[in-house]
């Protein structure tokens, strides 16, 4: 009787275990095969196979940060979705995780500067047709009987008020807007964390990395970055120009969340980010390094001003103390490489990649003006 109430329970030979979904028990087993007369482990399993039994799993924990002192659990910042908490565990292939990663930045920012030189190209060749334009077309509005309260006329008019920069990053602005609102839709939450927000741990590494820029969970986290961005657009195109700014902006967004997969990977901290913060840190970090005497201003003390060099130490000793020290609540990592790029590329980067795109710019132009040949047949 005693071995029935076991073999009920799920026990045997003092260890739990769970009994199969046949139902199968150790009730017809003799008194002689007893837990407490067996003897030697390899009859004991032998007894616990032929019963049927299997053992109950065991519930896997992720391991702890090695830094940590209390335990604590790690805390989600606001600024992203409800995703599961960052897990610490250490993984013999995590370098590997960024081979991938390392190829998507170089490719993608070679395509995207690429792109604006032959962008600049196009601009350059069709703004004399487009002078032409603008001249019919006005002539045509001076004999066209003017209509009271045209809702595209207004449009059009606050339009060509803007600068060039303004202009520049509104389309970014609507970009953005528009995957905000996406976060807003419940049957997008699972497309929405897998390719929009950037995380070493995701199955989806690549396109994170370019998507997640233009991503955010938090409404004042994407006010305050695109009142950022506006702040410095003209400044930043009258810089770069158009095109070139471009290229920066969107091979900023990939080189911020490399560095950041880095971070994450060296340190074992695996977790989703998201936001155009890195992008944004590269256009500070170069308006601030082209005019470091440029006056500041928080907007919302108006009155305290600084010069841009100062404030452009002062962000990048904040993100790296906070790299160092764990900080959470944003991705010091990722806003650091920002910094970085954009200081580098006012330095080195112009003469070095985009005073050097003429060979690609002439080769477009060869097969823009050469083309293929029309017909086979000989003269």
């Amino acid at each position: 009787m005693a071995w029935r109430g076991w073999a009920q329970r799920g026990w045997c030979c003092g260890q739990a275990w769970a009994a199969p979904a046949g139902g199968r028990s150790c009730e017809g087993l003799p008194a002689a095969l007893a837990p407490r007369r067996l003897l030697g482990r390899r009859f004991n399993f032998f007894i616990q196979q032929k019963c049927g039994f299997r053992k109950a799993p065991r519930k896997v924990e992720p391991r702890k940060s090695d830094t940590g002192t209390s335990g604590e659990a790690y805390k989600r910042s606001a600024l992203i979705p409800p995703v599961e908490e960052t897990a610490f565990y250490p993984s013999p292939y995590s370098i590997r995780t960024l081979v991938k990663p390392f190829f998507f930045t170089v490719g993608f920012t070679g395509c995207a500067f690429g792109s604006a030189a032959i962008w600049q190209y196009e601009s350059l060749k069709s703004r004399v047709q487009s002078y032409f334009d603008g001249i019919k077309a006005d002539w045509l509005d001076s004999i066209r009987p003017q209509k009271e309260g045209d809702f595209r006329k207004e449009i059009n008019k606050w339009w060509n008020n803007l600068s060039d920069g303004q202009r520049t990053v509104t389309g970014i602005i609507a970009a953005n807007v528009f995957v905000f609102c996406l976060w807003r839709v419940p049957s997008l939450q699972w497309i929405m964390i897998r390719y929009f927000t950037s995380n070493p741990a995701s199955k989806v590494l690549c396109s994170p990395m370019l998507l997640s820029t233009f991503s955010h969970f938090s409404l004042f986290h994407m006010a305050a970055n695109m009142y950022v961005l506006w702040s410095f657009s003209s400044s930043i195109v009258n810089i770069l120009g158009q095109e070139q700014f471009m290229a920066v902006y969107l091979s900023a967004g990939v080189i911020s969340n490399f560095v950041s997969y880095v971070c994450k990977v060296a340190t074992g901290r695996y977790g989703p980010s998201l936001g155009a913060s890195g992008a944004i840190m590269t256009v500070l970090a170069a308006v601030c390094t082209k005019i470091p005497e440029g006056r500041l201003a928080i907007i919302f003390l108006p009155m305290f001003t600084f010069t841009a060099g100062n404030a452009l130490k002062a962000i990048i000793a904040m993100d790296t103390a906070g790299m160092i020290l764990g900080w959470k609540f944003f991705d010091h990592a990722a806003h650091l490489g920002g910094a970085l790029f954009g200081i580098w590329y006012i330095t080195y980067g112009h003469e070095l990649i985009w005073k050097n795109r003429e060979p690609l710019v002439k080769i477009w132009h060869e097969m823009r003006t050469n083309g293929p040949k029309k017909g086979g047949g000989s003269k």
